[in-house]
């Protein structure tokens, strides 16, 4: 008889991350358990477990969930994660973020859990100075999604030490591509994932694909970037929790795949992929976007064993376009504009 499988819940789960990682989970015999208030979320992106519908600030249902499914550990995705919203709207940023952080922490310590995977991000690190980016970077965030994360950060290591409370801290650079079995798609509204956008103009949802800026100090003046398919950062959250469970001191580490590619290069692979040149324009660079921005994952390489397997461009960008075909409706055979 196979072993009853442990419960894991996933607040965030019908999420674009979340949801992969719920699918990542459920392969490994583990019963995804779903907390979302579907704001941004989708509900048949919950396929691997029951879906809870609530809102990660509501301290007493939240620990109610947790008893009542018998929940091990936590995989905390649930927040706001735009950064060019958060400067527009930093409130929404500290109420979801923040306060979220503090009701879940309540809630594991009500229900006597104490295991948590949270995720993170590389915008805690703002504009470093060198790259690639290890852990030990200073961590001077340039904007409130980034101050948010690093609040966050800064929490669960405090209840860490004051509780029985073991942790692992992920933070990841930019997640691409979608499910490579169809199974699940990536769908943000408004879509801001650089991929998405490029496949978009080429698909004609879009008129065209905007370049912010191309006279960065990089080899074709684009910015450069570690971009790591959703489902190997689904790999390294299902990883950290392994370590954990079986016993391991609490970690922080960058989720990502230590090479970079350009602006121009993604474009490029997109174009490759699709046999035709996508309709772009370069427009002024955004204030704050380093140059090059790529993980240093030596770490977690060492003490998860992460190695991504999916993350090369064409593999990334062929999923992407077969996850945005389903969102939009197409087939294969349909004509690209």
């Amino acid at each position: 008889m196979a072993d009853t499988p442990k419960v894991v819940l996933v607040t965030g789960g019908a999420g674009y991350i979340g949801s992969h990682t719920c699918k990542a989970l459920s392969r490994l015999n583990y019963l995804p358990v779903t907390f979302d208030n579907l704001s941004t979320g989708h509900a048949d992106a919950v396929k691997w477990g029951p879906l809870y519908h609530g809102d990660v600030r509501d301290v007493r249902h939240l620990t109610e969930v947790l008893k009542q499914t018998n929940a091990v550990a936590v995989m905390h995705f649930a927040a706001s994660a735009y950064v060019g919203e958060s400067m527009t709207d930093p409130q929404k940023y500290y109420r979801n973020n923040v306060t979220g952080m503090t009701a879940l922490l309540d809630a594991l310590d009500l229900a006597g859990i104490g295991t948590l995977v949270f995720s993170s991000s590389c915008a805690t690190y703002g504009e470093p100075k060198q790259t690639p980016i290890d852990e030990d970077t200073p961590q001077v965030p340039i904007n409130p999604y980034g101050r948010t994360k690093l609040i966050c950060e800064h929490m669960i290591q405090d209840y860490s030490r004051a509780r029985s409370l073991r942790f692992a801290i992920l933070r990841y650079f930019n997640a691409a591509g979608s499910d490579p079995d169809g199974e699940l798609v990536e769908n943000h509204d408004p879509e801001t994932h650089l991929i998405p956008c490029v496949l978009n103009a080429a698909l004609g949802v879009s008129d065209e694909f905007s370049i912010f800026g191309d006279d960065y100090a990089t080899a074709d003046g684009t910015c450069i970037r570690d971009f790591i398919h959703v489902s190997d950062l689904a790999d390294g959250h299902t990883l950290a929790l392994d370590r954990l469970l079986a016993g391991s001191d609490s970690m922080t580490l960058n989720l990502g795949t230590g090479c970079g590619s350009s602006i121009m290069e993604v474009v490029r692979t997109c174009e490759d992929r699709i046999g035709h040149t996508i309709p772009k324009r370069v427009v002024e660079g955004r204030k704050g976007d380093p140059a090059i921005l790529i993980a240093n994952a030596e770490r977690a390489r060492q003490v998860l064993g992460f190695n991504p397997t999916r993350s090369d461009l064409p593999t990334i960008v062929s999923t992407a376009l077969l996850g945005l075909r389903q969102v939009h409706g197409l087939s294969a055979a349909d004509t690209f504009i």
